[in-house]
């Protein structure tokens, strides 16, 4: 007992909550295993090797991106746009452990986000030009976001909330993945001259809802995570409770609000169709969870309920109106992630259990909401536009009827099933088969 009261309790403080950030951060890293599942499932199964190598190199390009690059463009745009000026930006190479750990909280998030675009350009984009978007992400687009908000930039001042990136990862990808997928333009045959959508359906339902699963619980280091400090020192020199104070309403919210959001888009399915749409139920899922990102930490319970169950019903009312306008968001990347990030940053002031509702607070939000969207917007046109005018955005018909698993990687995914054949990157397979006859390649 004597040599525990010895302990110093700065020591506990600090490896308890680099413990927990580490273990926050595997939890998020893992959610790309979901983003892969959820992904490849939602395409055909010519494409399902493209859509997984997307989801393996948006980590491998963009972390590095992020790491090299990112962190100082966060750094240098939190002191220009705050006006507290900034120095040794790039500093954090030699930051040491402690420093690296949050770093690579902040990576993972970071990542997020980048994954976020990839299954709205899903089956004609070419891996190439998506990748360069990736790199711009961990280097750029998401940098400034955090640069203006958590890092304490012009919207931080401002007094712009967002707990666990609704606005900042959510909302930010999803606004970049729209505005891709309206500059690729729509999959072969996803409209009909008229405009009329059809529908495409994914290889695999069971991998999209599996993936929504396995990205709900690394939601759990997502949003907890969050809350990154377990332990404190008050100046009495004792361990007190941190920001797991709140962790518990974090965590109860995250769980709720799951149940919420897939019940309103099974609500909406049930309404239109007289059958729940299994895919659209997941998706409210997920949209639940995006809506209680940037509210987890003040909102009732009740509140969250509320909010949930909006982020559901909009996801196929948004999803449907995007296919009215000619757009071909193969996941419903911005109906999950777009406007329900944008839903729960404008839901704060309401929401907000710690103080009365405020104007001034909700013309604040929606400011933020403003800024961040424009940014991501205004980015994301430029980028795939210069792509798209170099001839890197889109592959072209043949190798889409193909499928990118053979025209991108020489590859069929499923060779036990179909045509066996292989065909190089640039090439076609021989369509021709065994009997003389012709397969039927999708």
């Amino acid at each position: 007992m004597t040599a525990l009261l010895q302990v110093d309790p700065s020591v506990v403080a600090e490896g308890v909550n680099l413990l927990w950030v580490m273990v926050a951060t595997f939890l998020v890293f893992f959610m790309h295993a979901g983003f892969g599942m959820l992904e490849s499932g939602q395409v055909r199964s010519k494409n399902v090797a493209n859509q997984l190598t997307k989801n393996v190199l948006t980590w491998g390009v963009g972390v590095l991106a992020y790491f090299i690059v990112g962190v100082g463009v966060s750094a240098v745009v939190a002191g220009v746009t705050s006006g507290s000026g900034f120095s040794g930006a790039f500093a954090y190479y030699s930051g040491g452990s402690t420093a690296w750990a949050s770093i690579l909280f902040g990576a993972a998030f970071s990542m997020v986000a980048a994954s976020i675009v990839s299954g709205a350009v899903a089956e004609r984009a070419q891996l190439r030009g998506y990748l360069v978007f990736t790199v711009l992400v961990g280097a750029l687009i998401y940098p400034v976001a955090t640069g203006l908000t958590w890092g304490g930039g012009f919207l931080s001042t401002l007094g712009f909330q967002d707990f666990a990136g609704a606005a900042v990862v959510h909302m930010t990808g999803g606004v970049c993945g729209l505005v891709a997928a309206y500059i690729v333009g729509p999959r072969v045959d996803k409209f009909d001259d008229d405009g009329t959508p059809n529908v495409i359906p994914g290889h695999s339902l069971p991998y999209a809802i599996l993936g929504t699963l396995i990205l709900a619980f690394g939601w759990y280091g997502f949003n907890v995570g969050t809350a990154v400090n377990v332990f404190q020192v008050t100046d009495a020199g004792e361990l007190a409770l941190a920001d797991y104070a709140y962790a518990g309403r974090v965590a109860i919210n995250t769980a709720l609000v799951m149940g919420t959001g897939s019940i309103g888009a099974a609500a909406i399915s049930v309404l239109r169709s007289g059958k729940v749409d299994s895919l659209m139920t997941a998706n409210g899922l997920l949209a639940g969870l995006v809506s209680v990102c940037s509210i987890a930490a003040v909102a009732s319970w009740p509140a969250t309920l509320v909010v949930g169950f909006l982020a559901g019903v909009q996801v196929v009312l948004v999803f449907d109106l995007l296919e009215k306008v000619g757009i071909d968001d193969v996941c419903a990347v911005f109906p999950v992630h777009g406007s329900a990030g944008a839903l729960s940053a404008l839901a704060y002031p309401f929401v907000n259990t710690t103080s009365a509702f405020s104007v001034s607070q909700l013309g604040i939000q929606v400011v933020g909401v403003a800024v961040l969207a424009a940014w991501a917007a205004g980015i994301t046109l430029a980028v795939y536009g210069l792509l798209k005018a170099l001839g890197w955005a889109r592959v072209s018909a043949k190798h889409e009827r193909e499928g990118l698993d053979s025209s991108e990687h020489g590859i069929v995914t499923y060779p036990e099933f179909g045509d066996n054949s292989v065909g190089s990157p640039g090439r076609a397979p021989d369509t021709t088969a065994a009997d003389g006859g012709v397969s039927s390649d999708d």
